[in-house]
C-alpha cells in the first residue's frame, strides 16, 4: 500500500452569455446550487472538514496545521464560520429527523456530559449534556443538547411520546413511570456492570450473578444468529427460556439481599438490580425489544473520544451544532453509509428540497449519488 497527499484545486465555473437577436435581451447560464453561497469552499471540502471534526475527532486547529503542510493556509475564523453556516443549513433536516425519531414507539435513551465554555467567566466551563435517543425500529439517532442533567430535558422532548422507553437506572427517568402512555424498560448491561465491578468485593457471588445474566445473553445471541426467526418464534423462545432465567435471577437476588454486608459493593449491586427487575423483564413482551441499551451507548462513544480531543465546546450554540452533526453521523453509522459522501451531497441538495421530501435526505433513506 502507498499514500498520496490530498490536492487542492480551484473549481472554475464559466457562465456563457448571449444576446437574443430579436428581443435584444441578455441570456446567461444558470449557476448550479452551491452548499454555501459566496463561500470559498466547495461542498466536498466542507464535508471533509466537518467529517474530520466529528467523525475523526480532529479539532479545527489541528486541521489547519494539516492543511498548512499540504500548502494551504486557512484561518480558524473561516473554518468556524464554515461549520456554523453548514449547521444553519442543516437545521430543517435536523428538525425533520427529530420528528421522525419521536414518532417511533420504542426509544432507547442515554446521556453523556460535555464541557461548554462559560462566556461570562474567563477560563471557566459549564457542564452540559448530550442526550441520545435511538429509534430502534427506524434505525435513527437523535442527539439533544441540554444545559443540565435534570428531568426537564427528556420530559420536554418526550411529552408526546407513546410506547416503550429503555433507560438505565438514573432516577430522572422514574418520572416517566407515572405516565400511562409510556412503558419503561431496564438495561441489563448497566445492571451487569454493577456485578462486574463487585468482583473485588465478593468474587464468588459476583460471578454467580454474571453466569445467571450470561444465560439471558446467550438466548439473545441465538435469536440474532437466526435472522429467519419469525416474531412468534422469538416470543416463544423468550417465554420458554428467558422468562425462567429471569425468574431464577430474581430469586437469587432476593436470597442474597440479606446475607451480604449493607455497604458492600455486592449488596449495592443487588440493591440496584432488585427494584429494576420488572423493567428488566419487559424486553420479553415484544419481539423487537432489546435486552439492553448497548445500541444507543454505541452512538455516544464518539462523543467521549471527541471530548478528549477538543476538551470543550466554545459555547452553547456550538454544543447545539454538535448534536445536529452527531445525530446525522450516528444514523449514518447504523446504516453503514459514507458520512462524507452523504454530507457533500446533502449540503448541495437541501436548499432545493421541499419540506415534504426532506425524509429522502436522511442517512437512513439516502441513496449514493451517481458518480
Amino acid at each position: 500500500m502507498e499514500y498520496t497527499e490530498p490536492q487542492f484545486y480551484v473549481k472554475r465555473l464559466v457562465r456563457e452569455k448571449f444576446v437574443n437577436a430579436e428581443t435584444r435581451k441578455i441570456i446567461i447560464g444558470q449557476l448550479p446550487t452551491r452548499a454555501i453561497d459566496k463561500s470559498m469552499f466547495g461542498e466536498n471540502l466542507i464535508a471533509q472538514i466537518i467529517t474530520d471534526k466529528y467523525v475523526g475527532h480532529l479539532p479545527l486547529y489541528l486541521q489547519i496545521e494539516r492543511y498548512k503542510r499540504s500548502g494551504m493556509t486557512l484561518s480558524s475564523s473561516t473554518l468556524n464560520d464554515t461549520v456554523k453556516n453548514s449547521c444553519n443549513l442543516l437545521k430543517p433536516l435536523y428538525q425533520h429527523l427529530r420528528a421522525e425519531v419521536l414518532a417511533d414507539n420504542y426509544l432507547q435513551v442515554d446521556e453523556k456530559p460535555i464541557k461548554v465554555l462559560d462566556l461570562t467567566t474567563k477560563g471557566k466551563t459549564h457542564r452540559g449534556y448530550h442526550w441520545s435517543y435511538h429509534a430502534v425500529k427506524k434505525q435513527l439517532i437523535l442527539f439533544d443538547y441540554r444545559e443540565g442533567r435534570d428531568r426537564e430535558g427528556p420530559e420536554a422532548l418526550l411529552k408526546n411520546l407513546p410506547g416503550y422507553l429503555q433507560t438505565d437506572g438514573y432516577q430522572v427517568y422514574d418520572s416517566f413511570a407515572k405516565r400511562k402512555d409510556i412503558i419503561l424498560l431496564g438495561c441489563m448491561a448497566h445492571m451487569r456492570r454493577k456485578f462486574d465491578e463487585a468482583k473485588q468485593n465478593d468474587q464468588n457471588l459476583s460471578e454467580n450473578a454474571l453466569l445467571l445474566i450470561q444465560r439471558l445473553y446467550i438466548i439473545e445471541k441465538h435469536i440474532r444468529a437466526f435472522s429467519s426467526l419469525s416474531e412468534s418464534e422469538i416470543m416463544q423462545l423468550r417465554k420458554e427460556m428467558s422468562l425462567p432465567a429471569l425468574h431464577d435471577f430474581e430469586l437469587w437476588l432476593k436470597m442474597h439481599l440479606t446475607d451480604t454486608l449493607p455497604k458492600s459493593a455486592i449488596r449495592q449491586a443487588i440493591q440496584y438490580a432488585l427494584p429494576c427487575i420488572e423493567k428488566l423483564k419487559r424486553y420479553t413482551e415484544q419481539p423487537y425489544l432489546q435486552i439492553d441499551n448497548n445500541l444507543v451507548e454505541n452512538t455516544i462513544r464518539p462523543i467521549a473520544t471527541g471530548r478528549k480531543n477538543y476538551l470543550f465546546a466554545g459555547s452553547h450554540e456550538v454544543a447545539v451544532c454538535a448534536v445536529m452533526i452527531y445525530s446525522f453521523f450516528g444514523t449514518y453509522k447504523i446504516n453503514k453509509i459514507n458520512p462524507q459522501q452523504w454530507l457533500a451531497d446533502v449540503l448541495v441538495k437541501i436548499n432545493d428540497t421541499k419540506t415534504t421530501e426532506l425524509s429522502n435526505l436522511l442517512p437512513a433513506n439516502w441513496n449514493k449519488p451517481n458518480t
